[in-house]
């Protein structure tokens, strides 16, 4: 039965009901309602698609074109190997968020001021010309740098995903690059330089079994990857066959991670993690520890750790051909070496000494507590350290996580099963083939969080001053303000970008703005109120699609062949198939679609995906054809990956990807950058943002909005700690009642922050600063550190009719975002949005 003949059955039993109640004395009133016809129920494998890492499986069941239920995996038993694969919360309210009532319908133009949310329906046709008219005009006036698909990671994954906009804008000369993410900018930036890898090369989580000693900092799989299967399930996996092994979790918030789980508890004041980290090195060093076990390994597989290394390397690079290592052995210097600084030693001498008591004044950790994290790790044979992303994403993140890094490398047992470096856990997962969407002309780059910027000032940004890529030499500019806006399945356009007040500003302005911005959404989201046309996508459960286990699966790889368990609704359209749309008037539709339909390419990518030589083995075998795939919709294979971080470095002998081929403490490109790059603080600039500064080693640096800065802590006396709470991924989900009951938004305070300021459980109050203000329910729990409140971030920035304390609308959804700072930090050019200080009044 279709859906339209449902709703109007529906209609008639409706006014059929009326006549009966309203007219009884009528003819009418004994008129007996239509019998619904019932058709059989229909049970269709689809997935949860957002952004955690999992995209796990959700069984769909429905009746006559109508969905009644989602469950989760339960279709085998539990074994070592093979396991279910069970939805969080959020994939199990699926229904409520596919019938939602903000769910776009039709194709939008804007007929009120950006921002306003006022929009006429038009159709699809209508609005592909518009946006192929006007991508073709923009391209031939300013040139492909001024279009650009901003971030998103609300549905990338599988064949209808935003990669279909990528296809498009390749076929036609490209589009302005974006380097970087909004989770892991920094880390990665720290990774590279630190060891050659990305961030997620740690030791995969299933090695902790054999581990000796966990230390977490900022580590939370539990609520991050809540996934049935995933990291999260194999942490705790790994636990319970580490019988005995102690975790010492260092986080401002006790989180579900803990829950009895770990040894120990320390919290933490958000930005010092460098200090602890320097603190904990000063014991290995100072007390001789270093010198006499893991200083021979420290002496062969990095760089950095004294003059002497420095001076060997610098020496190897001037000796070098090549013009970029003879840069680097020119801005190198031994004196500036890792023990000099840790010890108050050589140039450092002035400093004060690194000790545990001095790092205890700013991180709230008690000394005695910071010396036993080090007799910890001094004791560990096989010590896995693990550093959260959540640390990167602080004022200079870049420098806490390198510090943090390196306690792995001071203890020297990097290579051995059981110990890991610090990094995220390295994942596997199955292959699963995707529309390819081509290769972009355009060589220029941005990184991904200064957009907004690029909108007014993307004509002058350079390397040097902004870390653009691509370009020919540190001075030549990127040339192009941004003109044009393709926002697909993406919150960071205003939602989940830094100071959404200053962003929504930038976005209004339409004289000498952004000429076209497109959402193609879901829902009518906060970002897309802000588009001039909006594009109805097509939810998971209208999709046929073919997705894998994403990036955080952990042990477990899966492929799901999801089948629609509903046709689409109202006006909707796929990514695909809106794409396609719009290729057909820049004249390039049949370069895009090949001549193929959805179906089509579906089968082609299906039959790429099944001989992949990655998913051998899995069960139960991929059958011969997409349908029949479709039919069966679930398939799972161990991957059995036992990665070891740096083990084939340590022990296979393969050199690293740093300019030195070693780990390396000082690094010979950062010293470069600080040479040659526009430092927002430094000698040159002594008055400029505190702590956003490059420095070759790594170094706790006092920042803007930090614990010690003296600048905001009397006007903004509180630390505001962000986090991802499990009732949304990011932004996602926000908009279903169902995890609003389920997953409070309130703001954690300590009772003793409560007591101070007079606040109770249910209190509402507004949190304020010089960028913006919201308003939030209070919750007070002894699982905040003192002084910390700490806020779920991902709530929909709602504006409401109040000013606040410092001049700003109220938000009255809670978003963070109101209160963060755009202030790309120094080396990733990055987020450093959990950097917050804010005052608070009761509402």
């Amino acid at each position: 039965m279709e859906r339209r003949s449902f709703l109007k059955m529906s209609a008639a039993l409706g006014c059929a009901a009326t006549v009966t109640g309203c007219n009884s004395s009528s003819d009418d009133a004994n008129v007996v309602p239509p019998t619904p016809p019932v058709g059989d129920e229909q049970i269709t494998w689809s997935s949860c698609l957002v952004n955690c890492g999992s995209n796990c499986p959700v069984k769909v069941f429905s009746r006559d074109g109508v969905i009644t239920r989602v469950e989760t995996d339960h279709d085998i038993t539990d074994g070592d190997d093979i396991y279910q694969v069970r939805a969080c919360a959020r994939g199990r309210s699926l229904r409520q968020r596919t019938y939602a009532v903000d769910r776009l319908k039709t194709p939008m133009k804007r007929v009120g001021k950006r921002g306003e949310g006022k929009f006429v329906p038009i159709t699809w046709d209508e609005a592909a010309k518009t946006i192929g008219t006007k991508l073709t005009s923009v391209i031939a006036e300013h040139g492909n740098k001024a279009i650009f698909r901003s971030y998103g990671s609300g549905a990338y994954y599988g064949f209808a995903s935003n990669a279909c906009f990528n296809r498009l804008f390749n076929l036609n000369g490209g589009c302005l690059n974006a380097y970087g993410n909004y989770s892991w900018a920094q880390q990665m930036e720290a990774a590279k330089h630190t060891f050659g890898t990305g961030s997620t090369s740690g030791s995969s989580t299933v090695t902790l079994s054999n581990s000796d000693f966990l230390l977490g900092i900022a580590y939370n799989p539990s609520e991050i990857r809540q996934s049935g299967s995933g990291e999260g399930y194999d942490y705790l996996k790994a636990l319970q066959k580490s019988n005995g092994l102690k975790v010492v979790m260092i986080d401002p918030r006790y989180t579900d991670s803990m829950l009895g789980k770990e040894s120990k508890w320390l919290p933490i004041r958000p930005g010092t993690d460098a200090a602890l980290a320097e603190a904990i090195a000063y014991q290995m060093i100072s007390t001789g520890w270093v010198d006499a076990n893991s200083l021979d390994f420290i002496n062969q597989f990095t760089v950095g750790y004294d003059a002497a290394s420095i001076a060997a390397q610098q020496a190897i690079f001037a000796a070098s051909s090549d013009k970029k290592e003879q840069e680097y052995a020119q801005v190198m210097n031994p004196d500036d070496n890792y023990r000099d600084y840790i010890l108050s030693a050589g140039i450092y001498a002035g400093e004060p000494l690194k000790t545990p008591e001095w790092a205890e004044k700013i991180t709230g950790i008690p000394e005695a507590q910071i010396k036993q994290i080090a007799d910890d790790l001094m004791a560990s044979q096989r010590p896995y350290i693990v550093v959260g992303a959540g640390v990167n994403r602080q004022a200079n993140g870049e420098q806490s996580m390198r510090a943090l890094y390196m306690l792995s490398v001071l203890t020297g047992k990097l290579g051995n099963l059981g110990a890991s470096n610090g990094e995220l856990p390295y994942m596997s997962g199955m292959y699963r083939a995707g529309i390819p969407a081509g290769s972009n002309p355009v060589k220029e780059s941005i990184s991904f969080f200064t957009w907004s910027e690029a909108i007014h000032n993307g004509k002058t940004m350079t390397a040097r001053t902004h870390g653009i890529r691509g370009t020919d030499d540190l001075d030549t500019p990127l040339g192009t303000n941004i003109k044009v806006i393709i926002s697909a399945s993406d919150s960071s356009l205003l939602n989940q970008h830094a100071e959404i007040n200053n962003t929504a500003d930038i976005l209004r302005d339409e004289e000498n703005g952004v000429e076209l911005i497109v959402s193609c959404d879901c829902w009518m989201t906060p970002g897309a109120k802000f588009a001039d046309i909006i594009l109805p996508d097509t939810s998971w459960l209208e999709s046929n699609d073919l997705v894998n286990d994403s990036y955080a699966s952990g042990a477990l790889g899966y492929i799901t062949a999801m089948k629609s368990a509903i046709d689409p609704m109202w006006d909707c359209k796929s990514m695909y198939e809106a794409a396609a749309l719009i290729a057909k008037y820049m004249g390039c539709e049949a370069e895009f679609t090949e001549g193929k339909t959805e179906a089509q390419w579906l089968e082609e990518l299906y039959q790429k995906t099944k001989d992949s030589s990655r998913n051998l083995g899995v069960v139960p075998a991929f059958p011969a054809t997409y349908k029949e795939a479709q039919a069966i919709g679930f398939f799972r294979k161990n991957m059995n990956d036992n990665h070891v971080a740096m083990q084939s470095y340590i022990k296979d002998g393969q050199a690293l990807t740093t300019p030195s081929g070693k780990i390396e403490i000082y690094s010979a490109e950062l010293a470069w950058r600080a040479a040659n790059w526009t430092q927002e603080n430094s000698a040159q600039n002594p008055s400029g943002i505190k702590g956003d500064t490059i420095t070759p080693i790594p170094q706790y640096t006092v920042t803007w909005d930090g614990y010690e800065d003296e600048d905001t802590k009397v006007d903004y006396p509180i630390q505001l700690a962000g986090y991802h709470t499990k009732g949304r991924t990011h932004s996602s989900y926000h908009n279903v009642p169902w995890l609003r009951e389920a997953v409070e938004d309130a703001v954690w305070v300590n009772p003793m922050d409560a007591a101070l300021h007079g606040l109770s459980s249910g209190d509402k109050i507004e949190m304020y600063n010089q960028r913006g203000s919201i308003a939030v329910k209070v919750r007070v729990t002894p699982r905040v550190a003192p002084g910390v409140f700490a806020l779920g971030q991902g709530a929909w920035y709602s504006p409401g009719n109040t000013v606040g304390s410092t001049g700003h609308t109220l938000d009255e959804g809670g978003a963070i975002n109101s209160l963060t700072r755009y202030q790309p930090s120094p080396v990733a050019k990055g987020n450093p949005q959990h950097t917050i200080r804010v005052a608070i009044k009761k509402i």
